[in-house]
Formats: structure tokens, C-alpha cells, sequence
């Protein structure tokens, strides 16, 4: 599937939205990808799954971990085509945590994937529950790559589309200075 397959997909379900953004991350950003718009369709979650973990299927993963709230479809789509468990890490009191008797072996090699890369927090903070757990990071996926590929996680890398989207600090956002109204569209709080 290459980068335009997957953006039409997303174009398809109104997913590629413009105007002024509040990211998860905390930065400001003229575009926004609604992958929720996309995986609510079993059909379209399964195929883009199976197109991720066509590209990380190598690694030999033994089990596929994401943030949630938007990574836990990508899990369970990834790790059905791979045919191994999918979890998932939470927030608890700010910080991200493997809960609800989520466990790992010592060693079980792991994928931890996303929706969408911005800046690779929420990667590297699911990477970080993992190796605490006991379980060993050998690759990292997302459906989007919005960083233009220049996020690096130290490991090898995969997603189904890359773009380069501008994000700014809140304060010197350009769109909050001419008076465009923020739209919080993520899932994460801002603590």
C-alpha cells in the first residue's frame, strides 16, 4: 500500500482535517489526522493493520503494544494480522502505565505502534512501560508519520504514510496570532 493508497483512505473519510489544532503533544498545527474517522470501519482498520505489520512482520514480535486511547485499534488490527497478543498502556495519574493485568515475559520481544507520530511521546513513554515490564522494544509503527519521518525512536521504524506538517509552539503559533480558534481534537488531556 503506498503513502497516496493510505491518503485517499483517509481523504475518503473526511480524516485529513484544516484549520488551527491543539495536538496531544501540546503543539499547535495547521492539519490534523483523525484516524478514529478511518478504523471506526472494521473492514478498513483490518486492511490498514495488515499493511503495517506487513512492514514490521520481520522483527519477530511475540506482542504488539500502544497508547491508548488512539493506538489500541492499530494493536489489535497489527497484531491479528501477526497473529500475537495486543495490549495496551493508560494514563494514570499523568503517567503511562501497562494496567488491567497487562503483563509481558522477560525478554518477549515487542511492537509498539500508534496512530499517528507527531513528536514520539507517546511512543517513547509506551516503549519505557514495556522495557519496564520486562519486555524488549524491537520496532515501532504508526499508520502516519506526521513528523516527516524525522522522529527517531533508535529502532527500526514503519508507517503507511509520512508527511511533513507544520507544528508550532503555542506561543509562537502563527494561527493563534491572527485569531484562528484552537480546536482540541486528541485524546489526550493536557496535565
Amino acid at each position: 500500500m503506498s503513502d497516496q493508497e493510505v491518503l485517499e483512505i483517509f481523504r475518503k473519510h473526511s480524516a485529513l482535517l484544516e484549520g488551527h489544532f491543539i495536538l496531544s503533544s501540546g503543539l499547535h498545527s495547521d492539519r490534523y489526522i483523525q484516524c478514529a474517522l478511518v478504523l471506526q470501519f472494521p473492514k478498513v482498520a483490518e486492511q490498514l493493520g495488515a499493511a503495517l505489520a506487513s512492514k514490521l512482520g520481520h522483527l519477530d514480535a511475540a506482542v504488539v503494544v500502544a497508547p491508548a486511547l488512539g493506538g489500541v485499534l492499530v494493536a489489535h488490527e497489527v497484531a491479528r494480522a501477526l497473529g500475537v497478543r495486543a495490549l495496551f498502556t493508560e494514563r494514570q495519574d499523568g503517567v503511562m502505565k501497562l494496567r488491567r493485568g497487562f503483563q509481558l515475559k522477560e525478554g518477549e520481544p515487542a511492537l509498539v505502534v500508534e496512530d499517528v507520530i507527531t513528536t514520539g511521546g507517546s511512543t517513547r513513554e509506551t516503549m519505557q512501560c514495556v522495557e519496564e515490564a520486562g519486555g524488549r522494544v524491537v520496532g515501532v509503527g504508526a499508520l502516519i508519520d506526521r513528523s516527516g519521518g524525522a522522529v527517531s525512536l533508535g529502532l527500526p521504524k514503519a508507517a503507511l504514510a509520512t508527511l511533513s506538517v507544520h507544528n508550532y509552539n503555542p506561543a509562537e503559533c502563527p494561527l493563534c496570532k491572527s485569531g484562528i480558534p484552537a480546536v482540541k481534537p486528541g485524546s489526550r488531556s493536557q496535565k
